[in-house]
C-alpha cells in the first residue's frame, strides 16, 4: 500500500495544475487570441472568456474597443464618403498642396481639364502641373500667407481653350504656421465668351446705325445749304434717305424682336400647325416676289410629317426670314426648294436655294447676331445681319435647334429641326 502515498500526492498536483491552467493560462491564451484577430481586422465570434475575472474582465473591454473602433470607422467611412462626393460635385477645379508645394490632393474636375487619371500621392507640383504661373502663384501664397487671384488660359486634353480664374488661400496649423494652400479653379470660359459677344454686339449695332445715320446726317445738311435743288437732285436725295430710313427701321425692328425672344418671358402662342397649310399660304404671299426673280419654287412634305405643335406665327417669322435670304441670294432664273420631312422624333423644315452659297469657313457663325459671310453685298441687299439669329432663337424657344449646309457658287440649305412630343408620334399625319 507504500504506493498509494506516491499516486495520490501525484493526482492532486496534477489535478491542482489542470485547474490552475484551464482557470489561469488558458483564459489569457483566449484573449491573446481575441487580440490578435483585432489586429487583423477579423471580427471575433464571440468574446466570452471562461476562466478568472480578470481575463473576462479583459476580453469584455476588448469586445468594447472593439466595438468603438467600428463605430470610429463607420464614422470615418461616412465622412470620407461625403467629402467625396462633394469634391465630385464639385464644378470648380480643386488642388491642395503642402507647405513644400507637393500635391496632397485634387478633385475629379481637375483630373479631367489637366489630363490626370489615377490617385496623387504627394508629388511636386510641376510634376503634375506643368505651368510656372500656377507655380508663382502658390508660392507667392505660402510665402505670404495672404489669399491671391490670378487668371489664365490653359489648353485642356481635348484641344479646347480654357479660361480660369484661379483663387488660392493658405492653410495654417494651430500655432498659425502656414502648412499648405487650397486652390480653386474656376472656368470663366462661358463668362468671356459672353463678354465678347456682348462688345462685338455694341460694335456691331453701332456701325450699323453710323453707316445710315451719317449718310441721312448728310443729305439733311446738304438740303439745309441748299433748300431749292432741282426736283431731279431732290427725288434722288428722298430716294437715298428713304432707303436708309427703311434700313433703320427694319434694324430696330429685328432688334426689338430679338430682345422679346430673348427675355425671359417670349410669349408663345402654341397652336396645332398643318405645314401643307402653312406652306401654301407662304408660297403665295412670296409669288410676286418670286416672280420678280424668276424663281421657281418646289414645295415638298413627306407623308410622315404629324401635325405639329408651335406658335404658328413665330414659325411663319422663320420661313420668311429663311426665304427671304433664299431670295436675296439666289440668281435670277435660279431655284428654291421649301420641304418638311420628320427626322426621329423631330420635324425638319428646310430651305434651300441655288445661289451664291457661303464658303465652308463662314458656315459655323453665320446664326451670331450681325455676321454676315458677305458684308459689303448683304448690306446692299437690304440685310441686317439678324435674320438667322432670329430663325435660330424662335427654333431654341420651341426647343429645337438649326443646321447649315452649303457649297460656295451651288446654293445652300438652311434646316430648322423641331421637336415632336411623344403623344404625337401616333398623331394624323399631313397626308
Amino acid at each position: 500500500m507504500n504506493w498509494i502515498w506516491f499516486v495520490v500526492p501525484g493526482a492532486i498536483a496534477i489535478a491542482f495544475g489542470f485547474l490552475v491552467w484551464r482557470r489561469w493560462i488558458a483564459p489569457w491564451k483566449s484573449v491573446d487570441e481575441l487580440t490578435r484577430e483585432i489586429v487583423k481586422g477579423e471580427t471575433p465570434r464571440t468574446f466570452l472568456v471562461e476562466g478568472a475575472e480578470a481575463p473576462r474582465r479583459v476580453a469584455l473591454s476588448l469586445e468594447n474597443v472593439f466595438k468603438r473602433h467600428q463605430e470610429l470607422e463607420r464614422r470615418l467611412a461616412e465622412d470620407t464618403s461625403g467629402t467625396e462626393a462633394i469634391f465630385a460635385a464639385m464644378q470648380d477645379g480643386l488642388l491642395v498642396v503642402d507647405a513644400s508645394r507637393r500635391v496632397t490632393l485634387v478633385n475629379r474636375t481637375f483630373q479631367e481639364w489637366f489630363g490626370l487619371s489615377g490617385p496623387i500621392t504627394p508629388t511636386p507640383l510641376l510634376e503634375v502641373v506643368r505651368d510656372p504661373d500656377i507655380d508663382r502663384l502658390i508660392r507667392e501664397t505660402l510665402n505670404t500667407g495672404e489669399p491671391k487671384r490670378h487668371e489664365l488660359a490653359i489648353v485642356a486634353p481635348n484641344g479646347s481653350l480654357r479660361h480660369m480664374q484661379l483663387s488660392a488661400v493658405a492653410t495654417r496649423r494651430d500655432s498659425g504656421q502656414v502648412s499648405g494652400a487650397v486652390v480653386l479653379f474656376h472656368d470663366i470660359t462661358q463668362l468671356q465668351q459672353t463678354d465678347e459677344i456682348r462688345r462685338d454686339f455694341v460694335a456691331n449695332v453701332s456701325h450699323e446705325l453710323r453707316t445710315p445715320l451719317s449718310i441721312l446726317s448728310g443729305y439733311i445738311e446738304t438740303l439745309l445749304d441748299d433748300p431749292n435743288p432741282s426736283v431731279e437732285e431732290l427725288n434722288r436725295f428722298l430716294e437715298v434717305m428713304k432707303k436708309h430710313s427703311d434700313r433703320l427701321t427694319a434694324l430696330t425692328d429685328d432688334l426689338l424682336t430679338l430682345a422679346r425672344l430673348e427675355s425671359a418671358d417670349p410669349n408663345l402662342h402654341p397652336e396645332d400647325v398643318r405645314l401643307s397649310e402653312l406652306f401654301a399660304a407662304i408660297v403665295r404671299d412670296w409669288g410676286k416676289r418670286f416672280a420678280e426673280k424668276k424663281l421657281s419654287i418646289d414645295v415638298a412634305l413627306s407623308p410622315s410629317v404629324p401635325v405639329i405643335r408651335a406658335d404658328a406665327a413665330r414659325l411663319q417669322e422663320v420661313l420668311y426670314n429663311l426665304l427671304d435670304n433664299a431670295v436675296k441670294y439666289s440668281h435670277s432664273g435660279g431655284k428654291l426648294r421649301l420641304e418638311a420631312t420628320r427626322r426621329n422624333d423631330h420635324v425638319v423644315l428646310t430651305v434651300s436655294d441655288t445661289g451664291v452659297g457661303i464658303p465652308e469657313t463662314d458656315l459655323p457663325r453665320i446664326f451670331e447676331r450681325f455676321y454676315r459671310a458677305d458684308k459689303a453685298r448683304s448690306r446692299e441687299l437690304g440685310g441686317t445681319g439678324l435674320g438667322l439669329s432670329i430663325v435660330k432663337h424662335i427654333a431654341q424657344m420651341h426647343g429645337g435647334s438649326v443646321e447649315a449646309e452649303s457649297v460656295l457658287g451651288r446654293g445652300t440649305s438652311i434646316r430648322v429641326l423641331l421637336p415632336v412630343p411623344p403623344a404625337s408620334g401616333s398623331a394624323v399625319t399631313e397626308s
